[in-house]
């Protein structure tokens, strides 16, 4: 499935051949087809068995699907569309967290900023505390749905930002962007947040971008060559 072993076209293989190759009981492969229908790569129907879905209809919402399909092929499509999404929510979420936000949100988002100047200087990881602030902004929006998506952008971000960085030809990520996005949230400032965290993401698309052209010039100087 999300490695190509197996395709939608191709049947799926029975149950007792797949614990002899996988060294499974009958009850841990049912409840692996499970976790699998429920994530929507497979389906299950009465006289039909189990089949494979086409990749349309995978749920890539699900952060165990998206990261599976990244680490199976690296796509800077599948990137591309997601900056599209973050564009779409990340700068609301900035706009609500500059309305809503705790204290104890506040003293989170700050100390990602603090873990950020600390990854400048080669004390922390540069991904995590880059995640780390953008989640932090999710979960001060207040609302319980914007929270919910932490799974989702923390799996995308360690590509994105991966790819991001290489193209900008640095490892790090602009700490004094994302304090100004922590800085419009702490002064309540709502337009201000917004504006500051839809820099960031134009950037990252337009890095995206930039990456995929070079790439796709690379692959016609292959096949030319």
């Amino acid at each position: 499935m999300v490695t190509g072993a197996y395709s939608d076209v191709d049947a799926f293989p029975f149950e007792a051949e797949l614990c002899k190759q996988f060294h499974a009981s009958r009850t841990v492969l049912r409840e692996a087809v499970k976790m699998l229908t429920a994530k929507g790569l497979l389906s299950a129907r009465p006289r039909q068995g189990t089949r494979i879905e086409p990749e349309v209809r995978w749920n890539l919402l699900d952060p165990d699907v998206l990261r599976w399909l990244l680490e199976r092929k690296f796509s800077i499509e599948l990137l591309a569309e997601f900056a599209e999404m973050r564009l779409a929510i990340e700068p609301m979420a900035a706009e609500l967290a500059a309305r809503n936000a705790t204290p104890a949100a506040l003293e989170k988002m700050r100390h990602a900023i603090e873990r950020m100047w600390a990854a400048d200087r080669g004390e922390d990881d540069v991904l995590a505390s880059d995640i780390a602030f953008h989640v932090s902004i999710l979960h001060a929006t207040g609302n319980r749905f914007y929270a919910e998506l932490e799974d989702l952008i923390n799996t995308a971000l360690r590509f994105s930002i991966r790819l991001t960085n290489q193209t900008k030809g640095v490892a790090l990520a602009d700490v004094n962007a994302h304090k100004k996005v922590f800085d419009a949230i702490e002064a309540r400032d709502p337009r201000q947040a917004r504006a500051a965290m839809e820099t960031i993401i134009r950037e990252a698309i337009e890095l995206i971008t930039r990456a995929r052209k070079k790439s796709k010039r690379a692959a016609a100087l292959r096949k030319t060559g």
